[in-house]
């Protein structure tokens, strides 16, 4: 089977390195609205924290398979990366794991619970979404920066974490405006509108910072032809921010037309800014210290890892897809029963 591609040690590494992306993308966006539901939390009322949670109750565990994905590829295909990159996330880490674990039992105990503790479970539910954003954050301008712990790299990192958060949020707020009616759609409107400027503010950031940490990186960006060749990524990504800004001040249409394009702009900057990191950072997956052919572990091993792969994930591709299918359509009355 491997001398049907050529060389398994060069393209291997290279498609692992590919799903691992796609995973990490994916699991940023679909999880990244169910975070920031949660962070929009103490802003609307009991009631409409019900019709928030039924928004995400049938997606939220599907989402966080992606997460699992990624971690797994870059253990079994990038053992040495992965010792690298935690050992230098840990505290971020183990931030966000607590945040995931707080989520998860708060999204189900919120209700199952006695009323006089649904308080209680609220505040764990936002409580953890903000823990797992702001960790999430903080490893990206870590990562963005090289992993180095000086002060204006921890600063980065922490403005990283804030913008993150806050897009999060956008992003939440934007799902709403889609699955949601009435009152709590129209808040959904609000809080997209005020949001907004954090995602645009966190992208800025990363997108600036990124070409600053290495010359290479500056070189691929800003040589020629390479810059005449990317041009169109930022006029693109602008034209799209005006696009996604005068959609949300002309909202809600009649009929509830256009309610998914917010969440279908934000959904292609994401795509274009993560597009961007990869390829800034593309062959390193440690950035400056280590390659994917470096950290990748030996050929004979990624083919059995590959095969495993192809079977595992139709599998989370197909529930999901089954998932969305399924409960299509506004978000009906929460009920456990």
């Amino acid at each position: 089977m491997m001398e049907l591609f050529g060389d398994p040690a060069t393209w291997l590494p290279f498609a692992f390195a590919a799903l691992m992306g796609a995973a990490i993308l994916t699991y940023v966006i679909l999880d990244g609205f169910d975070l920031g539901v949660g962070l929009l939390f103490p802003f609307a009322t009991p009631a409409e924290r019900d019709r928030m949670v039924a928004s995400i109750g049938p997606f939220w565990d599907a989402n966080e398979t992606w997460l699992v994905l990624a971690i797994g590829i870059l253990l079994v295909a990038f053992p040495v990366a992965h010792g690298v990159i935690l050992t230098a996330l840990y505290l971020p880490v183990a931030v966000l794991l607590v945040g995931l674990i707080a989520r998860g039992v708060a999204f189900e105990f919120r209700v199952k619970a006695p009323t006089r503790h649904r308080g209680a479970w609220n505040r764990a539910f936002y409580g953890g979404s903000l823990a797992a954003s702001l960790a999430q954050g903080f490893m990206l301008g870590l990562y963005v920066t090289g992993l180095q712990l000086g002060w204006a790299n921890i600063a980065f990192a922490a403005l990283t974490a804030v913008c993150l958060t806050v897009g999060f949020s956008f992003i939440g707020a934007v799902w709403l405006i889609g699955k949601t009616e009435g009152d709590l759609q129209l808040k959904a409107i609000h809080w997209a509108r005020r949001g907004i400027w954090g995602m645009i503010a966190g992208i800025g950031a990363v997108s600036a910072a990124t070409p600053l940490v290495s010359g290479r990186i500056w070189d691929r960006w800003f040589s020629f032809p390479e810059v005449v060749l990317l041009s169109p990524l930022p006029v693109i990504s602008v034209l799209l921010v005006v696009l996604l800004w005068r959609i949300l001040q002309r909202m809600p249409f009649e009929n509830d037309r256009w309610a998914w394009a917010p969440f279908s702009i934000s959904t292609v900057l994401f795509v274009m800014a993560f597009g961007g990191l990869a390829y800034s950072f593309y062959p390193y997956v440690v950035p400056e210290q280590i390659t994917i052919y470096e950290a990748a572990a030996a050929p004979e091993s990624l083919i059995i890892i590959l095969v495993g792969a192809l079977f595992v994930l139709p599998i989370i591709i197909g529930y999901s897809i089954l998932a969305y299918t399924v409960f299509r359509g506004k978000a009906t009355e929460l009920s456990y029963y």
